[in-house]
């Protein structure tokens, strides 16, 4: 992971998260682990949660625990109610008598589908309306698998301290936010006025989204299919739903292995590029009863339903690798009258239908890369990470300044272009220079930022 080493071989000395408690909410891997080390070795104080119930490698949080780099609450395959229990522990920091006290920290957050800001702000709101009418949050007012948890944690939360929520809010000076459904949550927050803190948009960055998102999802998505299913991918008849950056990275592997890509997309832009690629562009009625393959990538909700699985194939594999688990209906499944499900392996699980046909559903619905295989690997983890480091390690830095208010911001181009540039020697690449008339010529600097903010990549 050369960024992250350069990081520290730049940064070390100088401990520039000196005094820093930060909480973690993101995917406890090997990479994550570098990461963490990196982090604590600029200065940083760590207390860490995964951000997926099945996607913490146990021997990766066990090294980090071990080490004292970070306090770890993350093991594969929790239960909903684990997993936020995790995210309360990692966000609740002691005072050296042992006792919980918010004013400790956390004073950074590195987030990932933002589960750790969501926590916080809902904590906020309940303590708010808790002042007013003493209501505590009841977990039969919702629907939601997920928030019922959140209201638990929040209910218990209340009753031994109720300004825990509004305590940490106004400690933390910032977020940085890793993917996209994350990011998509906090310009909602901001645009309402409600976001409680600054944010950092890392997804956003080209290193990021452009190498993770496409270069990552091209080759961990290929990974977590077979290891989970051992299929073999030649020949199938695959639907990607969502050709944004992940779809694309994944229509891309699918293709070259073999399979007859098809492609679900809602933007006109988005489709025509499939085409252009050479990929059939379709709606999902058109090929549920003939794909062998459904993935998917939209990081919206409601894309696969219990109604379109029941019109699938025997045996056909479906999977996620948008963030959250709201894609494919895994409710309308469990409430299917009549069905049977048959646990194939660790997160490959059959689900037999009264007539006798079954699909094979991988990871519960969740990120079949990260629950079925190891993620991402981590030369183009190193690229996301490396913006992490540097994201947080600016929000620390302009902690007592007014440079950033309760919105969201990217980071400038001339740290994007730097994160490129720690990661070419490793892969032999070598820049050309520009002399000083031809960057006078084009009308930029030298040494870059060689791009205007608004070029697309």
């Amino acid at each position: 992971m050369p960024g992250l080493m350069s990081c520290r071989s730049e940064m070390e000395a100088e401990k520039p998260l000196k005094g820093a408690k930060i909480t973690g909410s993101l995917h406890m891997t090997i990479q994550t682990a570098v990461l963490i080390e990196t982090l604590k070795s600029l200065g940083a104080d760590i207390r860490w949660c995964s951000c997926n119930i099945f996607s913490t490698q146990d021997h990766a949080a066990a090294a980090i625990a071990q080490s004292n780099s970070a306090s770890v609450f993350a093991w594969k395959a929790e239960t909903l109610e684990e997993y936020w229990w995790c995210v309360n522990e990692a966000l609740t920091w002691y005072d050296e008598a042992g006792y919980p006290n918010p004013n400790e920290g956390p004073n950074l957050i590195v987030d990932d589908g933002g589960d750790a800001t969501l926590l916080i702000h809902e904590g906020v709101e309940w303590e708010n309306n808790y002042e007013v009418n003493k209501k505590l949050p009841n977990p039969d007012d919702t629907d939601n698998l997920e928030m019922k948890e959140v209201y638990r944690v929040l209910a218990k939360e209340l009753e031994k301290n109720p300004k825990k929520w509004q305590t940490i809010a106004n400690n933390v000076y910032g977020v940085s936010e890793e993917t996209t459904t994350g990011v998509h949550r906090l310009y909602t927050m901001a645009e309402n006025n409600k976001l409680l803190f600054p944010a950092l948009n890392v997804n956003d960055s080209v290193t990021k989204s452009k190498f993770d998102n496409l270069y990552g999802c091209k080759h961990s998505l290929p990974d977590g299919i077979m290891r989970a299913t051992d299929v073999m991918l030649a020949g199938k008849e695959v639907l990607v739903f969502g050709y944004g950056d992940v779809g694309k990275g994944c229509a891309f592997s699918l293709k070259a292995a073999g399979c007859r890509v098809n492609i679900a997309e809602i933007d006109p832009i988005c489709a025509l590029q499939a085409a252009m690629e050479g990929l059939t562009v379709c709606r999902k009625e058109d090929v549920l009863s003939t794909c062998d393959i459904f993935v998917t990538a939209t990081g919206n909700k409601d894309i696969i339903m219990v109604e379109d699985m029941v019109k699938m194939k025997n045996n056909a594999i479906v999977c996620n690798i948008g963030h959250f688990d709201n894609e494919i209906d895994i409710g309308g499944l469990e409430n299917f009258p009549g069905i049977i499900k048959e646990n194939i392996k660790p997160q490959n699980d059959r689900w037999i239908f009264p007539d006798g046909h079954g699909v094979l559903v991988l990871a519960e619905g969740r990120l079949v890369n990260l629950g079925c295989a190891t993620g991402h690997p981590s030369f183009v983890m190193s690229c996301s990470f490396t913006n992490q480091t540097v994201a947080q390690v600016e929000l620390w830095k302009n902690k007592n300044t007014d440079k950033y208010r309760n919105e969201v911001y990217v980071l400038p181009k001339k740290l994007d272009e730097k994160v490129a540039h720690l990661h070419l020697n490793h892969l032999n690449a070598r820049l050309t220079r520009l002399t000083d008339e031809q960057a006078l010529y084009i009308k930029v600097p030298k040494d870059g930022p060689f791009k205007p903010n608004h070029y697309r990549y």
